[in-house]
């Protein structure tokens, strides 16, 4: 007899780019999330002293130092997911350094493509120590189309991502930075309580469907022509279903995504 168990896990954070020197801490403040400040007390991974993030890209020391950081935390933390972090990088620093802007012109490479570089390279080290990456969403809007395919992307400044993550083929994680966030003291309680969840599977679905079908089936499987007729009656069977099966799927035929039903009537028919 199967039985499900509840558990709940630590997801920890190496937070790269933007967040690795804080000094008197860190400033992190979801939850449950532990977190590891590179920067501090580690002179030679700053492009130089009076410029201290993001951490220097022109040195494979960089990298060996997060590789092990990795190494050691993968030893504590079993969970499948880690966070990379991403966010909020500020890369002035790469580019008033004189030993980084020249090693980005040697390689005609700008800040924007360091960046990514980074970012990659941050991905493979995760992958290869067996974790899926979780990055900031600020990753998935700059270069989504080379993050790696198991990325994980973390929505926090609006809505409006995970859709767009998931019809890519990513998975998504939503965090009500608005209220939620710890470090937003002045949000009272109650509006910590009351913060609205309700549409997200709404916003989703169906319309992520329409990706997939597009996405996981073999080119000349999909349809052409007018999808109107030929697509829109297995969306509106798979909007049913998912209403059956308790996923409150919006509409197909919504012109704002997750606008409820206008009044009673089939799930075929709005």
């Amino acid at each position: 007899m199967a039985r499900n168990v509840n558990m709940e896990r630590a997801l920890s954070i190496c937070d790269m780019q933007g967040h690795i020197w804080e000094p008197g801490g860190s400033n992190f403040s979801l939850p449950g999330v532990p977190k590891v400040i590179l920067g501090t007390g580690y002179p030679d991974l700053w492009p130089s002293l009076t410029c201290r993030e993001p951490l220097d890209i022109t040195k494979e020391f960089s990298f060996d130092v997060i590789s092990g950081i990795l190494s050691d935390m993968r030893k504590i933390f079993p969970f499948e997911l880690f966070h990379l972090g991403g966010d909020e990088v500020n890369t002035d620093c790469w580019n008033s350094t004189l030993h980084v802007k020249q090693w980005l012109q040697e390689r005609n490479m700008t800040t924007k493509d360091a960046y990514q570089y980074f970012v990659l390279r941050g991905q493979e080290i995760a992958i290869s120590k067996s974790w899926t990456p979780v990055n900031w969403e600020e990753t998935f809007n700059a270069f989504k189309s080379n993050l790696n395919p198991r990325t994980v992307v973390h929505n926090w400044l609006g809505g409006g991502v995970c859709p767009q993550a998931v019809a890519k083929g990513f998975r998504c994680i939503f965090s009500n930075q608005g209220v939620w966030y710890l470090d937003h003291l002045d949000v009272p309680w109650e509006d910590v309580y009351k913060a609205d969840t309700s549409d997200v599977q709404q916003t989703i679905w169906p319309r992520a469907a329409a990706a997939a079908e597009r996405l996981w089936s073999q080119r000349d499987a999909t349809s052409t022509g007018n999808v109107s007729h030929n697509v829109l009656h297995r969306l509106e069977y798979f909007r049913c279903l998912l209403n059956r099966r308790g996923v409150p799927a919006a509409p197909v035929s919504n012109f704002y995504a997750r606008r409820p039903p206008i009044g009673p009537g089939s799930c075929y028919e709005q």
